[in-house]
Formats: structure tokens, sequence, C-alpha cells
């Protein structure tokens, strides 16, 4: 197998709306980033796709790596289920663009991906107990465990968008999972039906109308970080993490990760036994915000190519918090 240490890392991250793609050197710096709607017709579009890219960069780099939706079997290196693409499951992307390009290629969820990237040059440095939580399409996440990620008995730890959101909610209800309850995309398009706007996608539109403290938007949105902010209780509860993260696009928005801490404190304000006993756990917006999983993905392949150096030595180092707080 090549490998050529004086090249670049093509790091993809693939989205069910957009697959962003960079060039990474070996100790995190972004060189160029761009981006391609993600062809859903088939598997061949999309393939074709991620081709055209690699031809383009190929002289550049000496290995691909992959942020995906789905369960991934790290063994086997397939996709799973495909989370909001699932037109992935079965795939084995990095098996076929290894053999085409004779790259070392590795592959690893976009939520797991996001918390090692904030474990590696983020907000999670340091960090023995925390978590990762991407608002997106859908919720994706990634737990880390005495300083390394965790993926549980069937490589699904982590993954919040399967919890419920109600107790009492019908089976089918689109809403009963966060998979859907946490989808920033539908609480935009929410907002964005409720005040009639032409584009349910103008996210910067939305979230001026909440800022302006629009009531229709404001409800909503409140609505949403309760959602989040359940979520968080409940794993708390169960794992006692020192610190969450909060990534994808929304997290650029000021006033999510201060809604979000608010709604939290009103649960605990209800609730005295919880007020009383449960620890209240840091919460930040992720480092890297929308490109988390794109530094993620080139610090799973690091891994993998055994740059033991890269591996946070938590006896030594002192669990300071990191510079940029929110």
């Amino acid at each position: 197998m090549n490998y050529n240490p004086g090249k670049d890392y093509l790091t993809i991250d693939i989205g069910a709306t957009y697959t962003k793609y960079a060039l990474i050197d070996h100790s995190g710096n972004l060189k160029v980033k761009s981006q391609f709607s993600t062809p859903r017709d088939s598997v061949d579009s999309f393939l074709k796709k991620l081709y055209g890219v690699i031809n383009e960069v190929l002289p550049h780099i000496r290995g691909v790596a992959f942020s995906v939706p789905g369960r991934i079997d790290q063994k086997e290196q397939i996709i799973y289920h495909g989370g909001a693409l699932p037109m992935l499951h079965g795939l084995s992307l990095s098996k076929i663009i290894n053999r085409r390009y004779d790259l070392p290629v590795t592959m690893e969820n976009s939520g797991k991906a996001a918390a090692l990237a904030e474990l590696w040059l983020g907000n999670l440095k340091e960090i023995k107990n925390g978590a990762a939580i991407i608002l997106g399409t859908t919720v994706d996440g990634g737990i880390i465990l005495n300083g390394h990620l965790w993926y549980g008995s069937n490589a699904q730890g982590g993954d919040l968008s399967f919890m419920l959101s109600q107790i009492n909610g019908a089976a089918d209800d689109a809403d009963n999972l966060m998979f859907n309850a946490g989808s920033a995309v539908r609480m935009i398009n929410n907002i964005a039906t409720v005040l009639d706007f032409t584009d349910h996608n103008d996210g910067m539109r939305v979230f001026k109308a909440i800022e302006n403290g629009e009531p229709a938007a404001r409800k909503i949105f409140d609505q949403y970080c309760r959602r989040i902010a359940y979520m968080i209780i409940n794993t708390q509860a169960v794992l006692d993490l020192s610190r969450y993260v909060i990534g994808g696009g929304i997290s650029a928005e000021s006033i999510l990760v201060p809604e979000i801490k608010h709604q939290l404190q009103l649960l605990r304000d209800d609730n005295t036994l919880l007020r009383k006993t449960l620890s209240v756990p840091e919460i930040y917006s992720a480092y890297f915000k929308n490109d988390a999983s794109l530094y993620g993905a080139l610090y799973n392949l690091l891994l993998h190519l055994d740059d033991e150096h890269l591996i946070p030595d938590f006896e030594s180092k002192p669990q300071d918090d990191p510079s940029q707080s929110n």
C-alpha cells in the first residue's frame, strides 16, 4: 500500500443533503474545503461523484477518511442502515475506495467522528468523560468514556437518535424518536412554515425571527431546546459525564447553547430531587461547529495508522478548561 508522509489527507463527511470534503494535514490544519449535493438516486451516482472528488486531489493525498451516517462494522468496514441515507446500507465504502486507489481508507459514524474531533483538538480535549451532540437533519452523538470513544456491544453506543422523546407517544409517531424530534432541520422547517416563509430552509431568516422574539418562532425553538435538555438529563443520569459539546450547523447560532442551558435549569427547578441529586454537566458549543465530523474522520484514520502519540494520556495531563467557552 502506498504511503507518502509528505502529503495531506482527504476527509469526507457524507450528509443527507450535502457531502463536505477537505484536505487536512497530519496536525489538523485544514488546507481547503468544499462540498457537493449528496446524490440520493442511486449508489452508482453517489460513487461516481466520490470518484470525481478523489481523482481531482489524488496526487496530493496519502489517505481517505470518511464520516458516514449509520452503524459501522469497523472490522468489515460495512455501513448498516445509513441513517438518513438508507441507500448506503450494506455498502463497504472503505474497501471500494481502497481497492480502486490503493490508499489507506477508514470510516466512522458521523456522531462518533464529531466526538473524536472534539477529543483530539476541540472542547473535549483532556476530558475523560464527555459527549458530542450533533444537531442536523437528525441527531448524531458520540460518547467518550475514560478518554476513549465508546462503541457499546453493537457499535451503537452514543446513538442518541434512537432515544424516545415522549413516553406516551404512539409507536409510529415520527416525533416519538429523537431521530426526528431532535432534528434541527425540522425545527427550522416548522418555524418557516408557521411564519409562511417562501424558503422553508432559510435558517438565517428563522433565527433572526427567534432573536427578534417572534412569539411563534420563539415557542417552537424553546420546545426544541427543551427536548435536547431532556436528552442531556437522561444521558447524564446513566453516564454521569462532565461535559457535553453541541455541534451541527445551528451550533454557530449564539442563542442555541444558552437556551439549552436555560431549559436544563428550568427542568431542574421544577424537580426538587433532580436539583438536589443530579450533577450539572458543562455544556459548550463544539469547537469545530459544523466541521467536527471532518476532523474526527481524520483522527480516526490516524489512530488506525498507529499514531500513538495522538492518543491522550490522562494520567499525565491536567484537566483544564479549553480556552473557548460558551
